[in-house]
């Protein structure tokens, strides 16, 4: 290839939560998409050239499903919910993506999203079906689905995709529920040199007990297809095994498959394969001898290219109309008469429009991912126009989460630790996404003056997932109330985010302006 040069990084490439991914390749750039849940905007499809390097190409919408739910207003939210596990692909000049959400599968439907360019616009579609961790795949200009969990099912479409085609395939393919405790699903489909390949994620009950990519093969499209466990490797990390994902081919003709590994509280986080072909069976080998490798090694397509951060600092100067750093995503959708980094020049302000008890339910909140192996966010907090009962601060958010914020109290205002140490409980043991109990204090100092500048630092290594917190007196940093032991829960389902949030418990109307968000990851 010319003007290429070789790329070397460190598996995992990318320690942050980037899970469920699919990839594919058009002309020279590559493009990946991942699970966004419940923020907002939503559906990241990111760009690459050399598959180790990463920057957001774009957001396939602003708003999914405009429901309550989505707009945090119904005292629960669709965490753990919204857009999951996508297939992302290229055909005819034209990129389709499909997903399910959980908080519209009453609806048995599913979200097709298409557009000529990776930009946009996307044109948003539904189709009747839902089809769990679902792949597309195109024979000629025959469209099929392949989806489901244990019960893999292949589905012909309807040439626009809005239904199964009437007297078309439909039909059960693969079935996997012995010796396993989660069955095959996150199936991703391909044609490659004539033979179909399915890869899929299970869970072992026995040996490893731990997530395993696995492979199944066909000479035709309905099956039979046979196959098995292709990589069964933690890299030596917690037994976290590394699997689902879709894989590439490069320019140059070698081939790649991007997964994901559990890194605990961080969330799951993409590690780059390298893989080749059996000569006599045309089955897919994984890795070096059965193992991920700790280094790998591709060639770049455009080795000059600078990478816009996927994780960054923002010191909120922005103008009239211009967009917020596509690294920060709404926690719910946002009301935007709420918020501005124009009311007062250089600072993001956050309005409040309604009471929250708890910092999970409070509209409005603004994020970005945290980073291992060790992260520090830290912002700038002015809060002279908050009310009383207010709260503004900066959190390590999840469901079990830590907030280190300013509440107003009568005329007198505390920087406050707070976290979540009680959970309401469904009837089957799991917390409720947005239970209604308010964080409990562990610790308060009285704050002097408005203006305050907070910190968070997050230790991922190792599983260790402690969060400290503190705020700044005097050019010095004071750890404030207890640390907090992160948890990785699936009633949101997504790793740790740092977000700045302003909520009222009494009267809504107080705002809070925030400046100098600095985020450094230390290695």
């Amino acid at each position: 290839m010319k003007n290429s040069e070789i790329k070397r990084k460190n598996n995992p490439i990318i320690w942050a939560d980037i899970p469920d991914v699919d990839v594919i390749r058009v002309g020279d750039t590559y493009y990946m998409i991942s699970t966004t849940m419940h923020l907002m905007p939503g559906g990241v499809i990111f760009r690459s050239y050399d598959l180790v390097n990463w920057e957001v190409a774009t957001y396939i919408y602003d708003v999914l499903e405009n429901t309550p739910g989505a707009r945090l207003e119904d005292m629960r939210g669709i965490y753990g919910a919204g857009m999951w596990a996508a297939t992302l692909r290229y055909h005819n000049g034209r990129f389709y993506v499909i997903f399910v959400a959980n908080d519209t599968r009453a609806e048995n439907m599913s979200f097709l999203y298409t557009s000529e360019k990776i930009e946009g616009p996307w044109e948003k579609r539904k189709i009747k079906g839902f089809y769990h961790d679902c792949s597309l795949y195109f024979e000629g200009d025959r469209p099929f689905i392949v989806s489901g969990c244990g019960q893999v099912r292949l589905v012909e479409m309807r040439p626009d995709l809005s239904e199964p085609l009437p007297g078309g395939i439909d039909k059960i393919i693969i079935s996997d529920r012995e010796y396993v405790s989660l069955p095959s699903e996150g199936s991703h489909m391909y044609k490659i040199n004539g033979k179909y390949y399915i890869f899929m994620i299970h869970w072992l009950r026995y040996g490893t007990k731990r997530r395993v990519e696995v492979c199944y093969m066909s000479d035709k499209i309905d099956g039979p297809y046979v196959g098995g466990n292709i990589l069964d490797d933690d890299m030596g990390y917690h037994n976290a095994g590394v699997a689902q994902g879709g894989i590439v081919d490069t320019p140059d003709g070698d081939w790649y498959a991007m997964l994901f590994q559990d890194h605990g509280a961080v969330g799951r986080i993409p590690v780059l394969v390298p893989m080749t072909w059996d000569s006599e069976s045309s089955f897919p080998v994984f890795g070096e001898g059965g193992r991920v490798p700790r280094t790998v090694e591709v060639r770049s397509t455009r080795p000059d290219y600078e990478y816009e951060p996927i994780i960054t600092s923002d010191g909120f100067d922005y103008a009239e109309g211009e967009q917020l750093h596509n690294a920060w995503q709404w926690n719910h959708i946002p009301d935007d008469s709420l918020w501005s980094t124009t009311e007062r020049p250089g600072w993001l302000r956050l309005r409040t429009g309604s009471t929250a008890p708890n910092v999970t339910l409070a509209k409005n909140s603004l994020g970005q991912r945290t980073a291992g192996p060790v992260c520090e966010g830290s912002v700038t907090l002015d809060v002279s126009g908050l009310g009383d009962g207010d709260f503004a601060g900066l959190c390590a958010m999840q469901s079990n989460y830590g907030f280190i914020a300013v509440t107003r109290e009568g005329d007198d205002k505390y920087i406050v630790m707070l976290k979540r140490s009680e959970q309401e409980l469904d009837a089957h043991g799991r917390p409720i996404p947005g239970d209604k109990l308010p964080g409990i204090e562990y610790g308060r100092v009285k704050l002097e003056g408005n203006v305050v500048k907070l910190k968070i630092r997050c230790d991922f290594r190792e599983n260790v997932d402690l969060a400290e917190f503190f705020y700044e007196d005097g050019g010095e940093w004071h750890r404030l109330g207890d640390e907090l032991h992160m948890l990785y829960t699936l009633d949101h389902f997504m790793g740790y985010r740092f977000e700045l949030c302003c909520f009222s418990t009494k009267t809504p109307g107080g705002y809070a302006d925030f400046d100098d968000y600095t985020i450094n990851v230390i290695e």
